[in-house]
């Protein structure tokens, strides 16, 4: 159960704008107090649509054993889902992206004044409810498990969906030189790919949610 849930939240964490606002942050006059802010706002973010996610999923009884059929069928709509969603941004043409000009929206404000509370207001948004995250809740919320296996299972899916947060803070600490340096050329590659980057990262969220359904209905049929 943990290592399919961390899998699954390994390809949530993958997320090109969560690095660039840590590239931008750490760039900032105060990175570290910035940073950390940015990581809170993450934090209690992930850790509230966990919770929530958990309880409604459980209060369903989708845990239950006689409630397997329902379980595998709404990890094979939240797959089907995920694999359609990653075809969606893989079709789709983005803009072109010009240099010089402000970026739009509401991440883009909030990046263009790093500063701590903007940093929060950031980790608040970036990290709201997404497809991938909450598959990786529901294989949590899903299995026959106790109360210290589920809080267990439940932090470490919160800790990775944030680890492009405090990995590059760590980085930071450890070598802010090498890490500015080598983040912004990553980032900037990040930036490049990231359209095929997230659709890929869909569409096998959806293909292992997918292949678990079918492993578990052969092994248990």
């Amino acid at each position: 159960m943990i290592a399919q849930a961390a899998g699954l939240a390994v390809l949530a964490a993958i997320s090109p704008t969560a690095l660039l606002l840590a590239a931008v942050y750490l760039g900032s006059a105060r990175p570290r107090a910035t940073v950390l802010c940015y990581l809170a706002g993450a934090l209690l973010m992930s850790v509230a649509i966990g919770i929530v996610a958990l309880a409604v999923i459980r209060a369903g009884g989708f845990s239950l054993p006689r409630h397997r059929h329902d379980r595998y069928g709404l990890r094979l709509g939240l797959g089907v889902l995920l694999v359609l969603a990653g075809l969606f941004v893989f079709r789709r043409k983005p803009k072109p992206v010009d240099p010089d000009k402000p970026q739009k929206g509401i991440v883009g404000r909030l990046m263009a004044n790093p500063a701590p509370y903007t940093a929060f207001l950031a980790g608040l948004l970036v990290f709201g409810p997404g497809v991938t995250f909450l598959a990786a809740v529901q294989v949590v919320a899903t299995a026959n498990a106790d109360l210290s296996e589920t809080a267990v299972a439940l932090i470490v899916v919160v800790v990775i969906n944030v680890a492009l947060v405090w990995l590059p803070l760590l980085a930071y600490l450890a070598a802010p030189d090498f890490t500015s340096r080598h983040l912004g050329a990553f980032n900037a590659w990040l930036r490049r790919n990231g359209r095929i980057i997230l659709a890929s990262v869909l569409v096998i969220a959806g293909i292992i949610l997918t292949v678990n359904v079918i492993t578990g209905l052969i092994q248990k049929g």
